[in-house]
């Protein structure tokens, strides 16, 4: 076999502000399988990332296998439907009350797109589960599982992470995964990756001198940002 045998055929050239501007929560996506090739690009970039002291105490699991979905399917589903109803019920009733709030209208959004991943988790074609030992800060697996949602979106492949399968069901998951008991490994997270139906743009945010601080909390950062300072190419000329 030739090498490198993972390397894509086709080479996606993306800026890096493209990249961090536009990698948002893509949870609507085709049940087209993501090539091997492009699932190696995302695992190789994934471990590259820092990771505290050096430890590298990751593993990584890509789940594919429509048996194992059929078995994690149901647990996501009741895991979304315990978050929404228990801890974030206080939101929806806000939600029910004022509907036609931009806060309230954004809310809903994300909520319809968190339901339609839990109503199709079957039928995304690939998912990785990230699993750490005593690090329980993250800070030794999130920079890898960003690079990897980071990789993915070069190769034209949405992602979403969540974490409510362990908040919820990490017992009956690692079980249906293999993961060893004795080990202690810690369940982050899960990405759901695959091709999006909808057109990426950039992520609306309240701007950055809005939450940032400097020095001391409350004092202003000493500057705005009044727009995102990364556009999509010919953005001013369509806008005009």
């Amino acid at each position: 076999m030739p090498w490198p045998w993972w390397r894509p055929t086709v080479r996606f050239i993306m800026d890096i502000y493209e990249a961090l501007y536009t990698t948002r929560a893509m949870r609507r996506v085709k049940p087209d399988p993501i090539p091997e090739s492009v699932q190696a690009q995302i695992l190789d970039a994934a471990i590259r990332a820092p990771t505290g002291s050096n430890a590298q105490g990751w593993r990584f699991l890509l789940v594919d296998d429509p048996e194992k979905k059929a078995l994690l399917g149901p647990l996501y589903r009741d895991a979304i439907d315990q978050l929404y109803t228990k801890v974030y019920a206080a939101r929806m009733a806000a939600i029910a009350a004022d509907p036609d709030s931009p806060a309230s209208r954004q809310a809903e959004k994300v909520a319809k797109s968190s339901r339609w991943l839990a109503e199709h988790f079957e039928q995304v074609p690939l998912f990785l589960f990230a699993f750490i030992q005593r690090d329980r800060s993250g800070g030794s697996i999130f920079p890898a599982v960003w690079s990897a949602q980071l990789a993915a979106r070069a190769q034209g492949v949405g992602s979403s992470l969540t974490s409510v399968l362990g908040a919820f069901h990490d017992d009956r998951v690692k079980e249906i995964l293999g993961v060893p008991a004795e080990e202690n490994w810690i369940q982050s997270c899960c990405v759901s990756f695959g091709y999006p139906t909808a057109r990426r743009s950039v992520a609306p945010r309240r701007p950055a001198h809005e939450v940032a601080f400097r020095n001391n909390w409350g004092e202003p950062v000493g500057f705005t940002v009044d727009e995102p300072l990364w556009q999509p190419p010919g953005a001013d000329a369509d806008a005009g």
